[in-house]
């Protein structure tokens, strides 16, 4: 075997085995139990092949197949079981762990696929990780079924977590696993990371960094992770590095390394240091089914590193989101925290994204907003309510272009904030600014479909503001534009308008053919003084106030399918000179 006593004396460095006490640094013989000597392996026929079971209670026994006397040795020392797996083994093993140690740890080396079965396993190391697997293959790792397993490392070492797999982990089986990582981090994977859609649930209480910290990508089908109680961020993707952190070149396979795919199961996260992120990712995150509730609370800080102040995010990639099935609950309460931030383009065609910043808002350290991409933002499907207490509710610094689904922005800045065209063609568009304009856009904006209902704030703001010398040009849907139009240069038909309203009510809008467009209720930020602009593609326009509302709510409870009653409101055709002012550069614009 190339695993000799040479190599154990190497890893009682490596995982800290050393000693239970001064009186058992003396030689012993090799009949011993508890005493902190080291110890060998049982090989037992009685086991079915490619079998070994660790035990751990009054002393860690280890029993090993017979087929794998050769391939599979042990040593034991201190409750610190070291697994030993020779390169000419050809056939995957499963090792089973129990039992309960106040000082102990599993260590495996190895260079084939294995499983991992925790089967009732509690182990509080003293002296490393709890489990650190360096077998760099697929390690399958199962909980079985029924059962509590607990898991935490020794404080103050030099490992990275609790557990650390070098390999591929794939995680499933329907008991429960808690891990709190006394170190670094709860979960460190040099590789990918899976959590199958037969897992049961994956608990971190606890970590001095991050709750799942993954080199590769991270990806989740079912099952339920719950991350509280962290030092840094509840789940950190990265590309793939060797052990010194450097970056690996991809192979074919790989070109999905640092990314973070949500595929079903219960996802909770709750952070509170500065500076840090639920969902943290280098390379893209795609989101498809599951149930997502992340909370961030930790303020801005300083990055020594990149040499700028950084807010806490409840989402953060440096790369594209996509979004297209599940339910997201995303909150962030700290000074300029972020709901979502996403360094390139961000899509959304399905589910239900709710994304509340709650934090204050600053100039220099940053802008407290639910949703900001510095690439494209487009929206096909799926809903989004998202709202900013200080600041803009939606910014894209690039184009908007908006195909279907239902928004609700409210912010106090701008509620959406367009750096480039912006482009409305389909969907249910609520913005509501209580501070500012309710649409902002710094390219060219096209209406020419869709229903939109835009709100500018009280004052010299207007629902829908294009910049200076741009256009708005609006060929088809529905617009209601409280506090008017900035820059209609091209309207398809006759834009009218109502010169008051009453702050608070809900109004009917209804077509040319009398039918209802959509029942929506004027905000009570809304401003006064200036006209509602009121459009529709289909002709002549009607509008009625006081309605009583009924059907499907949507725009989070701000827009109905149904109403009745209500009394006419007077119409007449809508002209520049009504305009509530000309909005001026939105105050998101220089935002962070």
């Amino acid at each position: 075997m190339k695993h000799g006593v040479w190599m154990w004396m190497l890893l009682a460095s490596v995982v800290g085995v050393v000693s239970c006490s001064e009186e058992e640094n003396s030689p012993s013989s090799s009949e011993q139990t508890w005493d902190g000597t080291v110890r060998s392996a049982t090989y037992s026929s009685e086991l079915g092949e490619n079998q070994v079971q660790v035990t751990w209670d009054d002393s860690a026994q280890v029993v090993i197949s017979s087929n794998l006397s050769g391939l599979v040795s042990a040593e034991i020392r201190c409750g610190a079981v070291t697994l030993l797996a020779d390169d000419s083994l050809a056939d995957e093993v499963t090792y089973t762990l129990s039992g309960t140690s106040s000082r102990g740890s599993l260590y495996m080396d190895g260079s084939y696929k294995a499983t991992f079965v925790l089967n009732g396993l509690t182990l509080n190391s003293t002296d490393s990780a709890a489990i650190n697997i360096r077998d760099g293959k697929r390690i399958a790792m199962k909980l079985a079924d029924g059962t509590t397993n607990t898991l935490a490392d020794a404080s103050g070492g030099s490992h990275k977590a609790c557990m650390m797999v070098k390999g591929h982990t794939e995680f499933s089986g329907g008991g429960s696993l808690t891990l709190a990582g006394r170190t670094g981090h709860a979960f460190w994977g040099k590789e990918y990371v899976q959590l199958k859609s037969t897992v049961g649930t994956i608990k971190v209480t606890e970590a001095v960094g991050d709750g799942f910290n993954v080199n590769q990508y991270f990806q989740m089908n079912g099952g339920t992770l719950d991350i509280s109680g962290v030092g840094d961020d509840g789940i950190q993707v990265s590309y793939k590095t060797d052990d010194d952190d450097n970056i690996i070149p991809l192979t074919e396979d790989e070109e999905n390394t640092g990314e973070v795919l949500i595929k079903g199961g219960t996802l909770a996260v709750v952070v509170t240091a500065e500076m840090s992120k639920g969902i943290k990712s280098e390379g893209d995150v795609t989101i498809s089914d599951g149930t997502l509730a992340i909370t961030t609370s930790g303020k801005y800080a300083y990055d020594n590193d990149d040499k700028e102040y950084k807010s806490s995010v409840a989402m953060k990639t440096d790369a594209d989101m996509t979004i297209s099935g599940g339910t997201l609950t995303l909150k962030a309460t700290g000074y300029s925290g972020k709901c979502i931030k996403v360094d390139g383009a961000m899509k959304v065609s399905g589910g239900t994204l709710s994304a509340n910043a709650t934090g204050a808002s600053s100039s220099t350290y940053g802008s407290a907003k639910a949703i900001k991409a510095t690439g494209a933002l487009t929206v096909s499907g799926g809903t989004i309510i998202a709202t900013a207490s200080s600041h803009e509710a939606i910014e894209t610094k690039s184009t908007l272009s908006v195909t279907g689904g239902t928004i609700y922005a409210a912010g106090s800045d701008d509620a959406i904030n367009s750096g480039s065209t912006t482009t409305i063609s389909d969907g249910l568009l609520f913005a509501n600014s209580s501070g500012n304009d309710g649409i902002d856009s710094i390219g060219n904006m096209t209406i020419s479909g869709g229903t939109v209902i835009a709100v500018g704030a009280s004052g010299a703001e207007v629902g829908i503001d294009v910049i200076e010398n741009g256009k708005l040009t609006i060929s088809g849907g529905h617009v209601i534009a409280i506090g008017g139009l900035e820059n209609t240069n091209n309207v398809s038909g006759t834009c009218y308008q109502a010169s008051s309203y009453n702050k608070g009510a809900w109004y009917g809008f209804y077509d040319n053919g009398g039918t209802l467009i959509t029942a929506f209720k004027v905000p009570s930020n809304s401003s006064m003084g200036t006209p509602m602009a009121v459009y529709t593609s289909t002709g002549t326009p009607a509008l009625k106030a006081g309605v009583t509302v009924s059907g499907t709510s949507y725009w989070n409870g701000n827009g109905y399918s149904s109403c009745s009653g209500g009394s006419t409101v007077s119409l007449s055709t809508y002209t520049s000179s009504g305009m509530g002012g000309g909005g001026g550069p939105g105050g998101g614009r220089g935002g962070k």
